[in-house]
């Protein structure tokens, strides 16, 4: 090979990588430099920071007719791509009594759990700070189905997500409430790359990173007026277009400069909001007296998320296990090991129960794949492994 051609093959070979040490703070200033241009976004009513403000009640009307629907989806993928990744829908929920029964659903479910011990915190804050209900797209179902019913049947959440994600998608809900006094978050970037560390978004290849923007819609619901002062999310609107976002967010230069340039939009009870989950973004510290500050977060997944055929997976470890240990016995080298791990066994950690199935020292609960690996290495037999996947597959069930 030629030096002209061996050179071309490595910067073609660090192009298909993205590594925390090629992350710097000039090439997200670059991408920022971009300004959101109300002129772009006929079907906006404002820009407020950077940020889309569209008028629900303007854009309603248009969305009975197929060509204006269509417009308007087209006009929200734009913004949440190539735009500033964020769009705000004043007074997206406008019968406050769907969103007041529904608040108070939610905060029965707060009380029910803290009565039982089992108060459930988010990612960042301390336990008992906060208040966050896992599952709360399950639970409101199955505790109030008429409220589910109104809630759901909001127009412009099911707009938000088939402009984003097309048919066919998966809503999951979780509530989070930042308590008078309670922290924030640091800035992150969110599902499914966000929630894994620096070293395991490395090992993906850089069209992962492109595509794992386009696989999640992230909402939020106002359920309560939402001043700066009760620490609304931050922002860093046009953020998500810098390629290497998910392995720099937690350098401290990139957390700094988000310090100092965030934006912070209040927003009014009924309002939603809708970003890409590339966006860099944290929920503010409420610094209010008396505002315990709810929303609704949506986590809206796309239909393509999954695979074709259903495995029991479970099954077939327990199947494979004394065959691959005899295999190690017989000299079977640990990268083979860890390749029909890879094949038998979910190596995700997602979809869970978040209220049993907890991260520790992390952002993801362990997987069942990691499971297994340490089972073969700790040389346990095929009984007790079975008996660890069947309690890890518990923590994982909705109730």
């Amino acid at each position: 090979m030629s030096s002209t051609a061996h050179v071309s093959a490595q910067a073609a070979a660090a192009a298909a990588w993205l590594t925390p040490e090629d992350c710097r703070l000039s090439d997200l200033l670059a991408v920022l430099d971009e300004q959101t241009r109300l002129e772009d976004y006929p079907h906006a009513s404002r820009v407020d920071q950077q940020v889309l403000v569209y008028d629900s009640a303007a854009v309603r009307p248009q969305l009975a007719d197929g060509e204006g629907r269509r417009e308007i989806q087209a006009e929200l993928a734009r913004a949440l791509s190539s735009g500033p990744g964020i769009v705000v829908f004043a007074r997206a929920f406008d019968d406050e009594s769907v969103l007041d029964r529904t608040t108070a659903a939610f905060n029965r479910m707060i009380a029910d759990q803290r009565s039982r011990g089992t108060a459930a915190g988010d990612h960042f804050a301390k336990p008992g700070a906060n208040d966050r209900v896992w599952n709360a797209l399950e639970k409101l179902a199955v505790t109030d189905p008429e409220a589910f019913v109104a809630y759901y049947a909001n127009d412009i959440v099911a707009l938000a997500a088939t402009a984003w994600l097309g048919p066919g998608y998966q809503v999951t809900s979780q509530v989070n409430v930042v308590n008078p006094g309670g922290a924030g978050q640091t800035v992150h970037r969110d599902y499914h790359l966000g929630f894994q560390s620096d070293e395991v978004c490395a090992d993906y290849p850089a069209h992962v990173h492109a595509l794992s923007q386009v696989l999640t819609l992230q909402g939020a619901v106002a359920h309560c007026d939402m001043p700066v002062v009760s620490g609304p999310t931050l922002y860093l609107p046009h953020s998500q277009k810098y390629s290497h976002g998910y392995v720099a967010y937690r350098r401290p230069e990139f957390q700094e400069y988000f310090e100092d340039h965030h934006i912070q939009l209040p927003l009014a009870k009924g309002d939603a909001v809708f970003f890409n989950p590339a966006l860099f973004h944290a929920a503010g510290s409420n610094h209010s007296s008396d505002i315990k500050r709810m929303a609704n977060l949506l986590q809206i997944s796309s239909a393509f998320g999954r695979a074709m055929e259903t495995v029991d997976r479970e099954r077939t470890v327990n199947a494979i296990y004394a065959a691959l240990q005899v295999a190690r016995d017989n000299g079977l080298a640990d990268e083979a090991v860890a390749h029909v791990i890879a094949a038998s066994a979910e190596g995700y950690s997602f979809p869970t129960n978040l209220d049993r199935d907890q991260p520790v020292g992390g952002l993801a609960p362990q997987t069942q794949a990691e499971l297994v690996a340490r089972a073969v290495r700790e040389r346990v037999d095929g009984v007790e492994l079975r008996a660890r996947l069947a309690a890890q597959a518990v923590t994982r069930l909705s109730h």
